[in-house]
């Protein structure tokens, strides 16, 4: 019986982390104390993106959030210094911007069906499309599959494309260190 009000709690759970996590992220000066953060913070949202069964995203945020960026933020804090030295100036007009941007962004989310809701536009719109016709037109049996390759096909062409960017930058930004590293032990 405890079971339908456990997903939403677990999921405020970490909707809360998240929002504390940002805040502190902002206010800390240690640049390596925020990288790690970042990479905890990315990891909390794959857990969000799980919960809402979008897996493919959640495995996304997990390798690109999570794993790739920490590693350039870490290699790219490796090349300077590991803490701020700006003063924090605080800047009301952009403080004010962003309140009165999230402001409207939370009124425009008041119109949006419930979440979960089985008549939401969104599960309508292509997805009895897609259940009928993929095993016709496609010929794969798995629609999940089909979706993915054919239908969104670009798009998971970009999301590839990116995943292999950001892997293609990590170790070009770590290979670098090492080579500077030899040349300096050679000498």
């Amino acid at each position: 019986m405890g079971t339908p009000v456990m997903g939403p709690l677990i999921e405020m759970t970490l909707f809360a982390f998240m929002i504390g996590l940002t805040l502190y992220i902002a206010r800390l000066r240690s640049l390596f104390a925020a990288a790690m953060l970042f990479g905890i913070f990315s990891l909390i949202s794959a857990g969000m993106l799980t919960l809402m069964d979008a897996v493919d995203v959640a495995f996304t945020e997990a390798a690109v959030g999570a794993g790739i960026s920490t590693v350039l933020f870490l290699g790219a804090l490796g090349l300077t210094t590991s803490e701020e030295t700006r003063p924090i100036r605080h800047r009301w007009m952009a403080k004010l911007i962003v309140t009165a941007t999230g402001l409207m962004l939370v009124y425009g989310a008041l119109d949006m069906p419930d979440y979960g809701d089985p008549d939401a536009p969104i599960h309508h719109h292509v997805a009895d499309y897609y259940l009928e016709q993929s095993g016709r037109e496609i010929g794969i049996p798995n629609v999940v599959t089909s979706v993915l390759a054919s239908y969104r096909g670009y798009d998971t062409y970009g999301e590839t494309t990116v995943v292999l960017t950001a892997a293609v930058g990590a170790i070009l930004l770590l290979g670098g260190r090492a080579r500077r590293n030899d040349d300096e032990d050679s000498e």
